[in-house]
């Protein structure tokens, strides 16, 4: 969440980056900015009856002393009634932190400088475009079509386990899936990414840590029993490993990877756009985290950028990179970049990765900070991104590789399928 001084100190320029996500910012600010005032005004007079309290002490105890107990017993009084009235004060103050905290929870992260304003998906920047499109015959056929005639993925199975959006990956289509998960988890460590093996269930605490409660509580699978949420996507479990951490300066940056499951329960609407692997309940991920310095954590995420750049070379996908617009970005994110892969068979873009800065947003949530050199302790910056999400990648590689003879397996997955062709 929002620092509640910059908040108060910079009331202006944070309503004004606040525009561009096309809320009703002013509103927001000025309610936390009234709460906090009330809040600090009753703990003032907390703290000025405390003080009066504890000087009243002091005289009563010289009072005794002296011998003039009628005195010391009229302050007696006057501080029952002091502890009442404090002890009425406390509840108000922590009633409305609570209020406080509940308010702040409701303000996104500010956009970035660069962010491009617009209202939704059109108004999204390409920034940078590579790869050749394929030409593909007539006869090319969408990846829904293609799994059944090679038998490697069956939606159907899934539908009779669980339900739409679970599939079930068979045969050379489950190899396909290790391998690229075990691709991208080498490239990421490869690239100084130290691995992690996370639950794939977290507490409310760690929701509300990195954001996604309460702003996607609907979205989110939740066990009642336990109390329990299954995550989203790995960012959720590798970046509360650190809440309520304090590092020293010198253990910046760090740089952690993980693959999990991801289980969303977002509902998709019926057409070729959310068919086969365009959108699923539950899909495989692996996820690239950092945390860094604020004056780094700009430059790290060009880093990142370049990073999965690098990945989509090796598959030789053709590819884009958008830069999000306010009205687009996640409620999290300080600035947002999607990569987006072209599938041919469906001619349109499959958005595969989302790579953001949240500034100290997940951080000040998070309680995660680091000691400077001068000994103060400071906020650090959180970053992630996929690296890759699996399911439009599958459906990519798919379609675009597709053969009269078969689909064939780009170059650098076949030391990891150990076949070179699926038919």
């Amino acid at each position: 969440m929002l620092q509640l001084t910059v908040i108060r100190e910079n009331k202006e320029e944070v309503i004004a980056r606040l525009s561009k996500r096309n809320i009703d910012a002013k509103s927001l600010v000025e309610n936390v900015l009234a709460i906090d005032e009330n809040k600090r005004a009753l703990q003032t007079q907390l703290e000025e009856l405390l003080a009066e309290s504890n000087k009243i002490s002091k005289e009563i105890g010289q009072l005794m002393k002296s011998g003039n107990k009628e005195e010391a017993e009229a302050l007696k009084n006057r501080t029952t009634e002091i502890k009442s009235t404090s002890k009425e004060l406390q509840d108000q103050v922590n009633a409305l932190q609570e209020q406080l905290t509940d308010e702040l929870y409701k303000i996104p992260n500010t956009p970035a400088t660069i962010v491009p304003n617009g209202k939704d998906a059109e108004d999204n920047e390409v920034v940078h475009e590579e790869g050749e499109v394929p030409q593909l015959g007539a006869e090319a056929q969408p990846h829904w079509e293609l799994v059944k005639k090679y038998d490697i993925i069956d939606f159907e199975l899934g539908v009779k386990i669980t339900g739409a959006g679970f599939p079930v990956y068979k045969g050379k289509g489950a190899r396909l899936q290790r391998a690229l998960i075990a691709y991208f988890l080498d490239k990421n460590t490869q690239a100084g990414y130290q691995e992690y093996q996370v639950p794939h269930l977290v507490n409310e605490a760690s929701g509300f840590g990195t954001g996604q409660l309460p702003d996607k509580e609907g979205q989110m699978y939740h066990v009642g029993v336990d109390d329990l949420y299954l995550i989203p996507t790995a960012e959720v479990p590798v970046t509360n490993l650190f809440r309520d951490v304090l590092l020293q300066e010198s253990e910046l940056p760090i740089l952690c990877t993980g693959y999990t499951p991801c289980f969303r329960r977002e509902a998709g609407s019926y057409g070729s756009h959310v068919r086969g692997l365009n959108r699923l309940h539950q899909f495989d991920k692996v996820e690239i985290v950092r945390f860094e310095k604020p004056e780094n954590s700009y430059a790290a995420l060009d880093a990142m950028v370049e990073h999965v750049k690098e990945i989509m070379r090796e598959l030789k996908l053709p590819y884009r990179v958008l830069r999000l617009c306010g009205g687009d970005m996640g409620f999290t994110s300080a600035l947002t970049y999607d990569f987006e892969v072209y599938s041919t068979a469906q001619n349109r873009w499959l958005e595969i990765s989302s790579v953001s800065n949240f500034e100290t947003y997940q951080a000040n949530r998070l309680k995660l900070r680091y000691k400077d050199q001068n000994g103060k302790n400071q906020l650090v910056h959180t970053l992630n991104g996929s690296s890759l999400a699996l399911p439009r990648v599958l459906a990519g590689i798919i379609e675009n590789y597709q053969t009269p003879e078969g689909i064939v397996i780009p170059e650098v997955l076949r030391p990891y399928t150990g076949f070179d062709i699926i038919n």
